[in-house]
């Protein structure tokens, strides 16, 4: 087995864990390439700064990453997103391991690295595919080749003193104006981020739809879509100081208003790994406190 590591040091990373588990590796034969940017910050803290043979070799990006089985994301949910990104096209299976906050994405905990290596060694894990948006712009000029999501596209007033008129059409039918501070398309993986913070549904990661939600909206009666993955969501934008924001999850660019947006379904999904232990609903209960009373 050839595995891939990404990742980012937080201030609950446990050095003495990470040396532990490329000393296991070793011993193992498992081959690794560490991401040479978490390479070089790993090398300098101690214990790991004494053994820069544990940190070789490495890649610098895609291009460089031969043949893998699996890429590790160690880091936080921000983490995870910069390897969905990194894997692209490639669907290399993705360990998501938490050394964040939140940890919904990367749900897997450091101290199990050894005990999940060895679950994947063994063949004990799951493939899980989650749809990716992709976007599309008239001119073309944003994102390019990694202009792909997979929590949410977003398009945001550029200046903390307006809104814009976001212009929305399903399919070529035209489906409403929203004067709004922005909008969010969002996949069901990303339902629970962004999305939820602005008031739309948790949309388990199986169902094959997208949510539209307006972001502060001037209207009371404008409220979450629901729409089938199938769709193609066009954008028009206005706004006072011609220009607005447009995200794909942590990444974004500053664009004209004459720009036209197009969002679609990804013609590729990210593969997340999980075991049979691994549970959604779990997942939303623990990391959400979802459904949690104080009275109970």
């Amino acid at each position: 087995m050839t595995i891939a590591i990404f990742g980012r040091i937080t201030r609950t990373t446990d050095f003495v864990i990470l040396r532990d588990f490329f000393r296991f590796l070793q011993k193992e034969g498992t081959a690794y390439f560490i991401y040479d940017e978490y390479a070089r910050n790993l090398a300098r803290y101690a214990p790991l700064n004494q053994e820069l043979g544990l940190l070789q070799p490495v890649f610098r990006g895609l291009e460089e990453l031969p043949e893998v089985d699996f890429l590790f994301s160690i880091g936080g949910d921000g983490t995870f997103l910069d390897s969905v990104r990194m894997v692209g096209q490639r669907a290399i299976p993705i360990v998501g391991i938490n050394v964040g906050r939140l940890g919904f994405l990367a749900n897997s905990n450091q101290h199990e690295l050894k005990d999940l290596t060895k679950k994947l060694i063994a063949g004990n894990w799951i493939p899980q595919k989650r749809t990716l948006l992709a976007l599309e712009s008239n001119p073309s000029i944003i994102f390019h080749e990694n202009s792909f999501a997979i929590n949410e596209i977003t398009i945001h007033k550029s200046n903390s003193n307006e809104m814009i008129i976001i212009h929305t059409y399903v399919d070529g039918e035209f489906l409403n104006s929203y004067w709004a501070d922005g909008l969010i398309v969002s996949t069901p993986t990303g339902s629970t981020a962004y999305s939820l913070a602005c008031g739309g549904p948790i949309i388990i990661p199986q169902a094959n739809t997208w949510v539209i939600t307006p972001i502060a909206p001037h209207s009371l009666t404008v409220r979450p879509i629901i729409l089938p993955t199938e769709s193609v969501i066009t954008f028009e934008m206005e706004s006072r100081s011609g220009q607005c924001l447009v995200a794909l999850d942590n990444r974004n660019e500053l664009i004209q208003e004459h720009v036209r947006i197009l969002v679609k379904k990804a013609d590729f999904d990210a593969v997340l790994v999980t075991f049979e232990e691994t549970s959604y609903f779990e997942t939303l209960r623990n990391r959400l406190n979802w459904g949690v009373d104080s009275r109970n």
